[in-house]
């Protein structure tokens, strides 16, 4: 090999290291340094589910989310900026970046905890039983067998129903809808007696629009939490940082109030 041959190969080599050396810094960078360097944190949400984050008449983006957000984001000294998102794609929509995370009345499950960094829970939802008389009472599981009951496909009071002892004994029973909205509208036309639905929507729903009851029976607690990343250890623990202040302070409370007429804001963290 040539002297001027070696000269080429040592420059190129040099190069290499070079780049190598400089995407390893671009790398390095935390995803708490990527969103402070932004200035911004960009929230992925359906903007379709109300109260927690929805359009309202004049196409404004408004709910106890979009509100939370805002003051937590404050807290962290950047701005927030709302990403309407396919629900379905959630996941794809953070590992691509275009969102830092997902805050919008998302359920912290299982599966979510692998998939997903998660905020501490911030808020203890319930899935009701709700119907449009009050003579119209689930007392147990069992009641379901001989009652037609409607939901939200792909919902959190789906999958709580689906977890019910009791689910394969019922389970003929229960139609699934695009929105809560649309179950409620079958249940008016008589073919479902009765609607699971998050708490926080029955809430919005009889201040807002029908007056459902409640059924003593229910398929428990659901909580909420923020989605990011997997990996973004250092973000999750920033945003959980802001939480406890926002919380501390007494504005998470004041939201909730607003909202939901009371405080459903919690902060826990997850069993091991």
């Amino acid at each position: 090999m040539n002297s001027k041959m070696k000269k080429v190969i040592a420059i190129g080599l040099t190069a290499m290291t070079v780049l190598g050396l400089t995407g390893c810094g671009a790398g390095s960078k935390s995803d708490l340094e990527y969103v402070k360097d932004k200035g911004e944190l960009i929230v992925g949400l359906d903007d379709t589910f109300a109260p927690m984050g929805f359009r309202d008449k004049d196409n404004k983006l408004i709910g106890f989310d979009i509100d939370l957000a805002k003051a937590v984001t404050k807290e962290m000294g950047i701005k927030v900026k709302f990403r309407p998102i396919d629900w379905s794609a959630k996941e794809g929509e953070l590992k691509s970046k275009n969102i830092d995370c997902v805050w919008n009345g998302m359920s912290a499950t299982p599966d979510r905890q692998k998939s997903m960094s998660l905020s501490k829970k911030y808020l203890q939802n319930r899935i009701l039983i709700m119907s449009l008389a009050p003579n119209v009472k689930v007392n147990s599981a069992d009641d379901l067998k001989n009652m037609k009951l409607g939901t939200q496909a792909d919902s959190a009071a789906l999958e709580a129903i689906k977890k019910d002892d009791k689910y394969k004994e019922f389970k003929d029973n229960v139609s699934e809808y695009k929105t809560y909205d649309e179950a409620i509208l079958d249940m008016k036309a008589g073919r479902v007696q009765a609607v699971a639905i998050d708490e926080v929507y029955a809430i919005y729903n009889n201040k807002n629009k029908d007056t459902l009851y409640e059924s003593p029976f229910n398929f428990g607690a659901d909580y909420y939490a923020v989605g990011f990343r997997k990996g973004d250890k250092k973000l999750t623990a920033e945003v959980n940082k802001a939480f406890k202040a926002v919380i501390d302070s007494g504005e998470a409370q004041k939201i909730s109030e607003k909202w939901f007429g009371k405080n459903m804001v919690v902060f826990e963290g997850y069993d091991k």
